[in-house]
């Protein structure tokens, strides 16, 4: 272990605020992409008074289920001056900034190879849980503050034009959804059509163990990457659980998981109409099940539409076409700055 290194536990020091007068309402979680997430639990009539206070750049930390997930979701609470969260989190804040910064140690934590070392420390815990203790005692390198400052100015640097660029295609796709509901959705007709007459569905398959670059797609998006395809310029559906409805929309070949479900459009070679067809649905809305939700090609292909006409079809079609050359431009290069992200993360080891 080289000599720059300390352990969490010597950098940091628990908090445990509770939100005694009620005041602090905004509640919030750690995603396990390490993010945080707005609650979507119903607190009306929740005595709120036990939850904890987290406040800005306090850290929040899951220890429940690391080597079960393979990752430990923590973040650096950098949104709100303070929020809450449920007393199952531990909290925790750097004790001097002039050892180390907040957003230093953020970075250590979105490391894959910190999460592997914690998964490996857990797996001997209950349902592979991680106590507070076994945490604290897990080492990162840290360097003079200076240089830390240049490290964070860096990655901060790529993460913003990631974001950037992530916002710009957003805000093209709702020009492109405004103009698609205004297209086939601002008329009453009455006349209805069924998804199954507007597109085939078909399942995925268990995505192969080889690697490539070839993108595979499950329920939350690319899971990872291969050198076979199952399918070419289509719609991706999640098929079950958390993110069952979630909708994509891959241009290029790909290979589909038995987690999702494919859409192809049977009018025309473009799947753009059939995109923010499937998105203005809201899908999960359709969904069987309680404890697993679930979509099935069954119920995709009853749901009802307005019938659209072809001719409206093939313009927004190409219409779409122009905007998304310039979404996959900028998405492409989101894959170069992602991969640069992630160089510079895992050279923090030295």
């Amino acid at each position: 272990m080289k000599s720059n290194y300390k352990a969490i536990g010597e950098l940091v020091e628990r908090v445990d605020e509770r939100n005694r007068d009620a005041s602090i309402t905004t509640l919030i979680g750690v995603s396990i992409d390490k993010k945080f997430i707005p609650s979507v639990a119903n607190v009306i009539g929740t005595d709120l008074t036990n939850y904890k206070v987290i406040r800005k750049f306090d850290f929040a930390v899951s220890l429940m289920q690391v080597s079960r997930d393979e990752k430990i979701p923590v973040a650096c609470q950098k949104e709100y001056e303070a929020a809450i969260m449920s007393p199952a989190y531990p909290i925790f804040r750097v004790k001097d900034t002039e050892i180390i910064l907040p957003e230093y140690m953020e970075m250590w934590f979105m490391r894959s190879e910190f999460d592997r070392e914690a998964s490996f420390v857990a797996v001997g815990g209950v349902r592979g849980s991680m106590p507070w203790e076994e945490f604290a005692k897990l080492k990162l390198p840290v360097p003079t503050i200076e240089e830390q400052r240049k490290i964070v100015d860096r990655y901060n640097a790529i993460t913003d034009r990631i974001a950037l660029k992530k916002q710009i295609n957003d805000n093209l796709e709702a020009v492109l959804a405004a103009s698609h509901s205004k297209m086939f959705f601002s008329k009453d007709t009455s006349e209805h059509t069924k998804l199954g007459e507007l597109m085939t569905f078909g399942n995925g398959k268990s995505r192969p163990k080889t690697d490539g670059p070839i993108p595979v797609y499950g329920g939350n998006g690319v899971l990872s990457y291969t050198d076979h395809h199952n399918i070419e310029n289509a719609v991706l559906i999640g098929r079950v659980g958390a993110y069952c409805g979630s909708v994509y929309l891959e241009q290029g070949i790909c290979w589909v998981s038995d987690n999702a479900i494919f859409a192809k459009s049977k009018i025309t070679k473009d799947e753009f109409f059939d995109y923010f067809l499937l998105k203005r649905l809201n899908l999960f809305n359709h969904h069987v099940g309680t404890g697993q939700q679930l979509l099935t090609q069954e119920i995709l292909n009853n749901i009802e539409v307005p019938k659209p006409v072809t001719e409206q079809i093939e313009l927004f079609n190409r219409k779409a076409a122009s905007v998304f050359e310039t979404i996959f431009t900028n998405s492409r290069e989101i894959i170069r700055l992602q991969e640069l992200s992630d160089l510079l993360l895992s050279r923090l080891a030295g």
